[in-house]
């Protein structure tokens, strides 16, 4: 029932979200599959490199864009930009036409698509939620997005081979349906004030303005850092950790069934994915009776705990229960999190914060190839040893930062560029 209180933009952004996650979740975590099969794996793995690069230069373009000229007319922009993107790649995977070249291109203007609309989603579900509200919101969006990632790599599993035109013609008709409910049905939530035309020389001395007092909010930089060194430990399952349990878990019987280190790491996946989507559904309630700056700060301590275990052990029942203990703490986490997170934005920057904490996915993955490369010097201990240091270092930044954090929220301390003032009412 708390969920029909929403705002309608909350509403329509669950149920897009849902939508084109289970759907795109059948088609892009395989196109790297597809790209090495056309181009060969060291062309495919520079491509792919470009496109993160180009999604990363995009979300800063995004913020800033939201900011200037507004929400939806940012996202309207990027969802028909979407929309004629998958259906090119629809017709050029299809029985009439074959181009995994323009494929590829266009899967590129879909990674700027997900730069440009990424901010402006973030800071319209800040903007149109109430404070006590967003633990709710984010717990189901949290809960939503791990149910149709999950359903989508399991169908896409199925299906992709066999099925790829069918599957973008899938992902082209949710397109539509996203474009036409944010089109018509969404609000703008932030209402920019009308001025003279600005040259491109005055927009990027402007964008570039934005980002400086944004990367000036020491407390929103040092918490955006904590939080992705705490996620970069999750990030390690299918980077170190999976290469590692791949290589020393030895060949295990469990009743009757014989299964090695690839099957194992299904195995955690599996059980980390089922536990979220059960236990997402009563974590707002669990999290509504405990305080958030001890929630925040054991939920990370048990979440690196478990990893670090999941890091170095072979042991079956050992690695099970670890994840068991990093999955409930990652759940009381997120919600938590995020909350704090939507506080710390100024309200006409909010998307170029947003795009700044949106870098978090992207830097985590490189935190996890360094890690990979570093560990073809380093023993798995010593390893294990290093990534479990930047969880801890990540805990103690939030410790650090919490009370300052609480000032924020509670806004006894208001953040403007270049310093910080005491709100005395």
């Amino acid at each position: 029932m708390e969920l029909l209180k929403f705002h309608k933009n909350i509403k329509i952004r669950l149920l897009e979200s849902f939508l084109s996650s289970a759907i795109g979740s059948m088609i892009f975590p395989f196109m790297a599959i597809y790209l090495s099969k056309h181009f060969g794996v060291k062309l495919a793995g520079l491509l792919l490199l470009v496109n993160v690069f180009i999604g990363i230069a995009m979300n800063f373009f995004g913020g800033y864009f939201s900011d200037q000229f507004g929400r939806k007319k940012t996202m309207v922009f990027a969802e028909t930009l979407r929309l004629f993107a998958f259906i090119a790649m629809m017709f050029c995977n299809s029985p009439w036409f074959f181009s995994p070249i323009i494929t590829f291109f266009m899967m590129t203007v879909n990674s700027i698509c997900w730069g440009l609309a990424g901010p402006a989603n973030q800071a319209m579900l800040i903007d149109v939620s109430k404070p006590e509200e967003r633990k709710l919101m984010y717990s189901i969006m949290y809960w939503s997005n791990n149910l149709s990632i999950a359903i989508g790599g399991i169908m896409g599993g199925f299906l992709f081979k066999t099925y790829l035109f069918e599957l973008f013609l899938a992902l082209s008709i949710a397109s539509f349906i996203t474009w036409f409910l944010i089109t018509f049905f969404v609000d703008e939530s932030m209402k920019t004030q009308q001025s003279e035309m600005k040259t491109i020389r005055l927009h990027v001395n402007k964008m570039f303005s934005n980002y400086r007092d944004v990367f000036q909010d020491k407390l929103f930089i040092l918490y955006v850092m904590a939080g992705l060194l705490v996620l970069s430990m999750e990030f390690q399952l299918t980077n170190y950790i999976s290469i590692r349990i791949t290589n020393e878990f030895e060949t295990q019987q469990l009743m009757d069934w014989h299964f090695g280190g690839i099957e194992m790491i299904g195995f955690l996946r599996t059980e980390n994915t089922i536990l979220v989507v059960i236990m997402a559904l009563f974590a707002t309630k669990i999290v509504k009776k405990m305080n958030d700056q001890q929630t925040l700060i054991w939920s990370c301590v048990v979440f690196v705990f478990g990893y670090a275990i999941i890091s170095y052990s072979n042991s079956i029942w050992l690695l099970f229960a670890a994840m068991f203990v990093a999955t409930v703490a990652e759940v009381l986490r997120v919600p938590v999190q995020q909350n704090y997170m939507a506080h710390l934005p100024l309200e006409e920057t909010r998307s170029s914060y947003m795009a700044v904490a949106g870098l978090t996915f992207n830097l985590a993955m490189l935190i996890c190839s360094i890690t990979v490369a570093i560990s073809a010097f380093l023993s798995s201990f010593a390893t294990s040893v290093f990534l479990t240091s930047l969880g801890v270092i990540g805990i103690i930044i939030f410790v650090r930062i919490i009370p300052a954090l609480e000032r924020r929220v509670n806004g006894e301390t208001i953040y403007v560029p270049s310093k910080s003032v005491e709100n005395n009412g």
